[in-house]
């Protein structure tokens, strides 16, 4: 293990990771607010200090076991969820919906503006690799965190949407998924299933969609 491309590593991810974190589950709350419920913002989970979001174990403690377990080729993690409680949202069905989609949202927003960083870099010719790194870390960490909370299985935001999409019956029986739902992911990422049926897709879909966003951008600087 290279212990110095390690430090480097950690040094360009932090703060893209931390943005990407803080911001999805600030997002989330913010949401469920303007929705009707205020649980998020009781407790404080409506803000931009990354401590407050945190998972000393699934943010911290098991991407570094499993970065070092597999030499850097797979990474898991987690934050700790922001509480909502969809009884209290005005339209429950309707506004989960909402609510979900302003995690990955608020992910491809920021991808969309490291990019636009990046480009603001190069054109004023800055040429530090460590800058232009973040900006492409910044733009793969939210790209993958997009993607893969739109996995459409419960409790992950994507099947929160579905069950938000489905009619009631169909929508019953996703959300009994909800209590096995996360080892369920678990055994699929690990499988390789979501990673080659669903990140890969999803993601190069994403970058192209970037792609077209930013090149205005790429063209002024040409």
């Amino acid at each position: 293990m290279d212990i110095a491309n390690l430090i480097q590593t950690v040094m360009v991810y932090a703060l893209p990771v931390l943005f990407a974190i803080t911001v999805h589950e600030a997002a989330h709350g913010y949401v469920a607010h303007y929705f009707g419920d205020n649980t998020a913002a009781r407790m404080g989970r409506i803000t931009l200090n990354p401590m407050k979001h945190i998972d000393p174990v699934g943010t911290i403690l098991m991407p570094l076991i499993l970065y070092f377990a597999t030499s850097g080729t797979f990474l898991f993690g987690y934050a700790k969820p922001v509480p909502v409680n969809f009884g209290n949202l005005r339209n429950p069905k309707r506004d989960m919906v909402w609510v979900a989609l302003a995690g990955p949202g608020a992910n491809l927003i920021q991808a969309f503006l490291w990019g636009v960083l990046m480009y603001v870099l190069v054109a004023t010719g800055t040429t530090e690799p460590f800058f232009l790194k973040m900006c492409k870390a910044g733009m793969l960490v939210n790209v993958v965190m997009f993607a893969f909370n739109l996995f459409p299985l419960p409790p992950l935001d994507g099947g929160r949407i579905l069950v938000g999409l489905l009619p009631y019956r169909q929508a019953v029986l996703v959300s009994r998924v909800e209590p096995w739902g996360f080892f369920i992911v678990m055994a699929l990422v690990i499988s390789g299933i979501v990673s080659t049926l669903w990140m890969q897709p999803v993601m190069g879909l994403t970058f192209g969609l970037l792609d077209i966003l930013l090149s205005p951008l790429n063209f002024l600087i040409r």
